[in-house]
């Protein structure tokens, strides 16, 4: 008889298996992150000039200095002068930098109906069509919404939006359904390819070795590199790919978390909602915040693990974070949205290549 220490009597551990390009995405994140904030608070003044002395205040002492460096490491996009009596040291755009931050109005114009389309559907996956305000806040710029976009924002589309208080506490509703809103980006990706238009007369296909199959039900899969699958693993997830199941677009209500179907729905809300966002990620802190508006399940991180061929978890940066694999290659974002088209411009400045190198695709 096997003993209980050879692992006889259980299954092999699970080992989670890290993707470093993913991992990379973070990092890659923290310059480009502290030259876009900085920019954005010199924007922000009257004059559009920062006093270094005024620079804590806006930051904080401890990160007061990881900007100061980034001022001194990149001259071609901050300006430092004064120092003299008259004039205490201050810190502004250089004249090529602010010109391209200057693009960033037309980026805005841009994204506003991509914004107006992508918090409908937001509104529409929630089971009452509602959100809290502050949840929307809690992901804002994951959407791209512009920081005032409480007060500038929703009033101009009434058409779409209203706020209420419920219980006490303000609510965005949706004030009308549009079914033709109703598609998710998963299946926006299998139309272009052709799998909805000849689903009814497709011949029967075989799940490939890396999960992939072509079906109406299926999703991308992008496995890591070093996994290999057994017979019984592809079987057992060919069947789940073939699945049918409700759309994210259906009130949750109407369905029991128990029924595979309904969980399988649950992995379609996770991939809509990472791909309503610019960057087609979020913290887990964040998804884990719209658990009530969405019924997602308790075991949230189990799920993600589970779907570890749709979705990645990376620990890196200063917060966990769960990313949809399909949307990158390697560590570059795929396809991106006007505002990060102007931002990878800018952070171009800097003398490095641009982060998350793209098709120029947009988020239409």
């Amino acid at each position: 008889m096997k003993q209980k220490s050879t692992g006889g009597w259980r299954s092999k551990k699970k080992i989670y298996r890290r993707v470093h390009e993913l991992d990379r995405v973070m990092e890659l994140q923290k310059k480009p992150s502290l030259i876009l904030q900085l920019k954005s608070i010199i924007q922000s003044q009257k004059q559009k000039c920062l006093l270094l002395r005024d620079l804590e205040k806006q930051v904080g002492f401890v990160h007061k200095w990881n900007f100061m460096a980034v001022i001194e490491k990149y001259p071609s996009i901050f300006h430092v002068g004064g120092g003299s009596n008259r004039k205490p040291p201050f810190v502004t755009l250089t004249e090529k930098a602010e010109k391209i931050a200057n693009e960033e109005e037309v980026a805005r114009e841009l994204m506003e109906p991509i914004l107006v389309k992508n918090l409908r559907k937001l509104l529409m996956m929630s089971v009452d069509c509602r959100v809290p305000l502050e949840k929307i806040e809690f992901i804002e710029s994951e959407l791209g919404l512009p920081q005032d976009f409480k007060k500038a924002f929703l009033p101009k589309y009434g058409d779409f939006f209203t706020v209420k208080d419920t219980n006490g506490k303000p609510y965005l509703y949706l004030q009308n359904w549009d079914a033709s809103l109703a598609v998710t980006a998963r299946e926006e990706r299998l139309a272009r390819e052709g799998v909805l238009d000849s689903a009814g007369a497709q011949k029967r296909v075989r799940i490939t070795k890396d999960g992939n199959y072509s079906g109406p039900n299926a999703f991308k899969i992008c496995f890591p590199t070093g996994f290999r699958p057994n017979t019984s693993y592809l079987e057992q997830l060919e069947r789940w790919q073939r699945m049918e199941f409700p759309s994210p677009y259906l009130n949750a209500r109407r369905f029991e978390l128990a029924d595979p179907k309904a969980r399988k729905r649950v992995v379609a809300v996770l991939h809509e909602l990472l791909s309503l966002t610019m960057e087609k990620r979020m913290t887990s802190a964040q998804l884990d915040a719209f658990h009530s508006e969405y019924m997602l399940p308790h075991k949230l991180l189990l799920c993600l693990i589970k779907h570890h061929g749709i979705f990645y978890i990376t620990n890196k940066g200063a917060r966990s974070t769960v990313l949809l694999k399909e949307a990158y290659d390697g560590s570059n974002l795929i396809d991106k949205c006007p505002l990060l088209l102007c931002n990878d411009k800018f952070v171009a400045l800097s003398g490095r290549r641009e982060i998350n190198s793209c098709n120029g695709k947009s988020l239409s």
